[in-house]
């Protein structure tokens, strides 16, 4: 008995079986190469954002109620927050912290530093000053923290309100 192969029908369909999964598995390769592409850009921007509440949570914790005299005046405000803060464009907020590493004194400078936040050209930056009494002359040292950032706000809970709900303000100068 003669054995029969395949006939051209069988092979042609067989042939575009075949190249219809390979055009589907290459849909399907960039569909995962893309997705993986916007999961790399998203979880840099997570971690961009992590770091940043990890810097702002710091500050605040070691916040200290230290009035920051303003060229050689004296000065009542230890914090400060709200639109127009150190020039931003947006919300901002302004305070001394304590907790900066002097070991043995060997800086000539306090363990106390002056912070603030600012957003600028859609940038959030912190600007820190070796003293914290303003010197004339010196600026103080700006780092970008995240950029393409749209709006920037803090809210200040002074206390209760006479109905005896938390009051939230978007400035504040105490």
């Amino acid at each position: 008995m003669r054995t029969r192969g395949f006939t051209l029908i069988e092979i042609l369909i067989a042939m575009a079986i075949f190249a219809m999964l390979g055009l589907a598995s290459t849909a399907l390769l960039s569909k995962v190469i893309d997705s993986d592409e916007i999961s790399s850009e998203k979880f840099a921007r997570l971690q961009q954002l992590q770091r940043f509440m990890l810097i702002i949570e710091r500050d605040v914790q070691q916040a200290m109620p230290r009035a920051v005299r303003m060229e050689g005046q004296q000065n009542s405000i230890v914090m400060r927050g709200g639109e127009e803060t150190d020039d931003s464009d947006a919300g901002g907020l302004a305070f001394v912290r304590g907790g900066w590493h002097n070991p043995k004194l060997a800086l000539p400078r306090s363990t106390l530093q002056g912070v603030a936040y600012r957003l600028r050209e859609n940038k959030l930056e912190r600007l820190n000053t070796v003293y914290v009494d303003s010197v004339l002359g010196t600026e103080p040292k700006v780092r970008e923290i995240l950029d393409n950032v749209t709006n920037f706000t803090v809210e200040f809970n002074t206390g209760g309100s006479e109905t005896g709900e938390a009051a939230w303000h978007d400035n504040y100068i105490g």
